[in-house]
């Protein structure tokens, strides 16, 4: 079993237990952490709903993320990741989200933002939002991997939280 597909079952089992469920706004793994979760039957007792917004306008339209913070920060860009999580608890019911935006090349980059670059945030309803900036080594498939087995981490600290 891959490191991705063992963290999508631990995930899925800590939710059940717990009562959780999660949405997910991709942009750059254009929908592989929905897959990886979703690949286990099962699923659909936690995985609540998906968001692929590759294009800015998807951001905005799907998940209510403002242009003008698009045009300040860039697609790829703390502010833009954390407002998809919250877009995406906004725009459904589920108690947890997780975001990704990032440069998975080989195309993209600018000298301030290289491919492999990554912002991912999770938001569990009523708590602070969590952040992470990486910048990932290797191909576009090694980017979006990267991307996919930090945000299932992300979404499993979440889970491990005590309730407020």
């Amino acid at each position: 079993m891959s490191e991705q597909a063992a963290l999508a079952a631990e995930i899925l089992g800590l939710y059940r237990v717990s009562g959780l469920t999660l949405a997910i706004a991709e942009s750059c793994t254009g929908g592989l952490i929905a897959a990886t979760l979703t690949e286990i039957a099962g699923s659909s007792d936690v995985v609540e709903r998906g968001f692929v917004t590759y294009a800015d306008q998807a951001k905005t339209d799907m998940l209510g993320v403002p242009s003008a913070l698009i045009i300040a920060h860039g697609a790829v860009s703390e502010p833009v990741a954390r407002a998809m999580a919250a877009g995406a608890l906004e725009h459904s019911p589920a108690d947890v989200s997780v975001a990704v935006t990032g440069i998975a090349g080989p195309g993209g980059a600018t000298p301030e933002k290289p491919v492999g670059l990554v912002h991912l945030a999770a938001l569990r309803r009523g708590r602070q939002t969590h952040h992470e900036r990486h910048v990932f080594a290797g191909d576009r498939a090694q980017v979006r991997l990267s991307a996919v087995i930090s945000a299932l981490t992300m979404v499993k600290q979440l889970a491990d939280q005590e309730e407020p």
